[in-house]
């Protein structure tokens, strides 16, 4: 196989047609049999890759070139999700706003360029493939969750976290999914999964999905001051269900259609082996 191969079993599996400005080719790749996919895949990984006679290595978080320094410009696909969530989408747009220029302008300054001169000097092949996963992952969880609290009006917070560590990410992973708004006997009601769109909305979009009627956020991640805001805000529950174990429900689907094609994949850098 080949990266554009490869790249089109991402899109295909992710419902996509084009691929997202965070992920992309970065060095092209012929006659791949034997792949290294991680979280985080830099100039290390690159190496041990090729000490293991690694053909492709897969990055899951922007490490590069355009995917890497145009991340913000993703996120505004947020608002479909806002949108699927009751959220007005106008009232989506506004609410993701200011974080959209948030992250845009800390990506300005980053060195875009480390890793792809890295992979270029290494003659690797590299590639980058983080929306797409993202939204295996985001459609996994959320079809779990759907499934197992449909019969159950009034599932608590503490129900969630268990139907969650159904999946053998959330099982096997050091960093258990957590309740960070709430407490584990309050009514979880509307259970809304959000983990694609580049990164996290902010307190304002977080808000806004309450404000529709969503009860509870299941996000990969929330940092401590949107963690505060929407404790102040008091009307919605948040449950982190955890960076590398959700990464992970992602990737593991990408890897599964991988090995379907007859691909070996290495697991490396934060990727949790489901089995």
């Amino acid at each position: 196989m080949n990266t554009k191969e490869i790249m089109d079993i991402a899109l295909e599996k992710a419902g996509l047609t084009e691929v997202p400005e965070d992920s992309g080719i970065i060095v092209e790749g012929e006659n791949i049999k034997k792949v290294a996919i991680g979280v985080d895949m830099e100039l290390a990984e690159m190496m041990l890759a090729r000490e293991l006679g690694v053909d492709l290595v897969i990055t899951h978080h922007p490490k590069g070139g355009k995917a890497a320094i145009n991340l913000h410009k993703v996120m505004k696909s947020q608002i479909d999700r806002m949108v699927k969530a009751g959220v007005p989408i106008n009232k989506a747009q506004k609410a993701l706003a200011e974080k959209v220029g948030q992250v845009e302008r800390a990506l300005h300054v980053t060195n875009y360029d480390r890793v792809v001169s890295a992979a270029k000097l290494l003659n690797m092949p590299f590639m980058g493939v983080h929306t797409p996963t993202d939204i295996l992952a985001e459609n996994k969880v959320q079809s779990h969750l759907d499934e197992r609290l449909k019969d159950n009006p009034k599932a608590t917070l503490d129900d969630v976290i268990k139907a969650l560590e159904e999946l053998p990410e959330y099982q096997k992973t050091l960093a258990k999914p957590v309740i960070r708004v709430g407490s584990k006997d309050d009514f979880a009601g509307k259970v809304f999964v959000t983990m694609a769109g580049g990164t996290g909305g902010g307190a304002a979009v977080a808000k806004a999905y309450f404000e529709a009627g969503v009860g509870t956020l299941i996000c990969m991640h929330m940092p401590e001051d949107v963690i505060k805001a929407v404790k102040e805000q008091n009307i919605g529950n948040v449950i982190v269900a955890g960076h590398m174990a959700s990464d992970s429900v992602g990737i593991n689907e990408f890897i599964k259609a991988l090995e379907e094609k007859g691909l070996e994949v290495i697991r490396m850098s934060g990727v949790i082996d489901p089995k």
